[in-house]
């Protein structure tokens, strides 16, 4: 497929390549109002495989009261090779739905926790201090069997209910989360209203509390449009792991005021503009995206979709793209 693409001005100061922590198949579609079919699910997510994508958050073992969306985590996972190469994390809260994770074969799993009391109590129904008591034995068990886990820190940015959140709390969240024995730091802005200046001070302060910045990925939502400045200023700081949604795809089920996550699409063209290696086929994901929305019932958000949409749709019905090649 011919399409345009970003010109590639290789800026100074940024690392040669970036990971890319795709959301979408779990994030993404736990805020839909309706269930998607464990069938669409799974071909999501080998899409987006076989577009280059080498992690894929692909489900979320948690009660099926509190996001009914994620019941169908056991057949979603049966239906993925596990050995492909591809990591296939899974948010996993409990002791409990660590048990199910590892009776399908999983070995990369997430803790997700806040830097704030009233989301922490509206997602996990507890304290910060008693969710970090929750995660501690699921920790533990994961960690000597081998597996990785990934430590969500979420409202780094703001909170809906409670305003601004000083960078202390943020970090001593961060610090005690990396001290139950994550071996990865997601720092998430979840409603989106963070800025540039305002991660780099975040990433400083939790790399001068000891956490190394290999092991920090980035979590924006775009709420304020900010997503993608934000991402530069991690960068800047040195940060490798960047998350995102394909489409856009997503938002927070517990907080009205979050609105989708960043575009795997989007942060692509920046990427690729930048010189930064993704190992994404861009023309991939689109496809991708659009496929997604059509089973959705609704327009893709990213912007880098529908920019290019119609090169996608020419090289389907076999007829020479509107925009050619830079």
């Amino acid at each position: 497929m011919v399409m345009r693409m970003p010109s590639r001005v290789r800026a100074t100061g940024l690392p040669e390549r970036v990971s890319i922590y795709e959301v979408g198949p779990r994030d993404g579609l736990q805020n839909e109002k309706g269930i998607i079919p464990t069938d669409v699910k799974v071909e999501f997510i080998k899409r987006l495989a076989a577009a280059g994508l080498q992690t894929i958050e692909a489900a979320g073992f948690v009660h099926p009261a509190r996001v009914p969306q994620l019941a169908d985590a056991e057949h979603v996972i049966d239906a993925l090779d596990l050995s492909a190469g591809q990591r296939y994390p899974v948010l996993v809260p409990t002791v409990s739905g660590l048990d199910r994770a590892f009776s399908r074969g999983v070995r990369d799993i997430a803790v997700f926790g806040s830097a704030t009391e009233t989301f922490s109590q509206r997602n996990l129904g507890r304290t910060v201090d008693e969710s970090l008591a929750m995660f501690a034995p699921v920790v533990a068990r994961a960690r000597d069997a081998g597996a990785s886990v990934r430590g969500y820190v979420s409202m780094c940015c703001g909170d809906p209910w409670e305003g601004s959140v000083p960078i202390a709390k943020v970090v001593d969240v961060a610090t005690r989360m990396m001290g139950l024995g994550c071996t990865q730091l997601a720092l998430g802005d979840t409603i989106g209203v963070g800025t540039p200046g305002q991660v780099r001070a975040l990433i400083d302060a939790v790399v001068a509390a000891g956490i190394d910045i290999e092991v920090i990925g980035v979590h924006f939502h775009d709420t304020y449009g900010q997503a993608l400045a934000n991402v530069l200023a991690a960068l800047q700081s040195g940060v490798t792991t960047i998350d995102s949604s394909a489409g856009g795809l997503g938002g927070c089920p517990f907080a009205d005021s979050s609105a989708g996550n960043l575009a795997t699409e989007d942060l692509v063209w920046m990427l690729e503009g930048l010189g930064i290696d993704t190992g994404v086929d861009l023309g991939e994901l689109v496809s991708i995206s659009l496929w997604m929305a059509e089973h959705l019932g609704r327009p893709c958000v990213s912007r880098t979709v529908r920019a290019l949409a119609g090169g996608v749709a020419d090289a389907r019905a076999g007829r020479e793209p509107a925009t050619v090649a830079q």
